[in-house]
């Protein structure tokens, strides 16, 4: 295979084929990181600090406004009927998952579906090149149709397969500073603030640490403000998180309105809790710990101390033995 492809280099790009791509891939490296050094990266802390100054400037407003509401894409919108799902149900259940993955923008479920059917066209254009162009005649005709068909299939769940792992990592990191915002909050209430003006408070200031949970909960107290119902926002919270600490967050606080008890002590309760799940946690990723490293050590640690101690033995019997076998 690769005399083959040194062969096809060779004819189209003289002997230095190979150092030609080597250069034109470090080329194509360089222009996709570009973009990213180029562009200035806002320090959360910088971004409070003007804020609590009354300054904002304009590439904050619109990194809010791109991260909490999206914007809506005119392009996407002349091709709607071919990439909004046609039943409902499978709609909402992506909708679901790209705001648990933090894309909330009505354009969400139309970017996905996009990307998908872009990046599976474009891989079975790629691999279709391959078959034509690289594949020899002797391939088979089922290696061929994996070829095409292959990366196609690929490009097309990648798209649903990064928003799942998304989803997964955004939740672990709500999770994770789920106790440190209700310890906070539980601060702003015994201060006598009230539970709205402390969600937004508490959201301020952990919207440095954890940017997702300081979102959640600012989009609660936007809610509250519009005139929604306190439950009913609080619920919304816990469908969109998908997390049981949250779920069970919203439970306490909605009893503790329903029974007129009072929220500072079913704080307090609850953040304790929350604590001794953390330190848990981290229990339980300590004691998972060992055999992680043993799995490890069988595999990468015995192997070559065997050939070290075994192999010079096996050596002298395999000489021993053809010399008998001479004689």
């Amino acid at each position: 295979m690769m005399d083959t492809l040194n062969e096809i280099l060779a004819a189209m790009l003289g002997p230095d084929g190979w150092i030609y791509i080597a250069g034109g891939a470090g080329l194509l490296l360089v222009l996709l990181m570009l973009p990213l050094v180029m562009r200035k990266k806002v320090e959360p802390m910088d971004r409070i600090a003007r804020e609590r100054k009354g300054i904002i400037l304009d590439e904050d407003a619109a990194e809010t406004q791109l991260s909490r509401h999206g914007q809506r894409n005119e392009h996407l919108a002349k091709y709607a009927q071919y990439l909004d799902p046609a039943d409902e149900e499978q709609a909402s259940a992506t909708r679901t998952m790209l705001i648990r993955a933090g894309y909330p923008h009505k354009d969400a479920v139309r970017t996905l579906t996009a990307a998908q059917f872009l990046l599976g066209i474009g891989l079975m254009v790629l691999g279709a090149i391959y078959m034509l162009f690289l594949a020899g005649d002797e391939t088979p005709a089922h290696m061929k149709l994996l070829y095409v068909l292959g990366p196609g299939l690929v490009g097309y769940y990648a798209p649903r397969y990064w928003v799942q792992k998304r989803v997964g990592k955004r939740q672990e990191e709500i999770q994770e500073g789920f106790p440190d915002a209700l310890d906070l909050l539980l601060v702003c209430v015994e201060a006598g603030q009230s539970l709205d003006q402390s969600i937004i408070r508490m959201a301020t200031e952990i919207e440095p640490s954890y940017p997702a949970l300081a979102g959640e909960f600012l989009m609660v107290a936007q809610e509250m403000k519009a005139g929604k119902d306190k439950p009913a926002v609080l619920r919304s919270m816990a469908e969109r998180c998908d997390i049981n600490d949250i779920t069970s967050f919203v439970t306490v606080l909605i009893q503790s309105q329903s029974f007129g008890t009072s929220i500072a002590d079913a704080l307090r309760v609850y953040a304790s809790e929350m604590r001794d799940k953390r330190v848990m946690r981290a229990e339980e990723k300590a004691n998972v710990l060992p055999t992680k490293l043993t799995v490890g050590t069988m595999m990468f640690c015995v192997p070559p101390l065997l050939i070290i101690l075994i192999g010079p033995s096996l050596h002298g019997i395999a000489d021993a033995l053809s010399g008998n076998a001479a004689f």
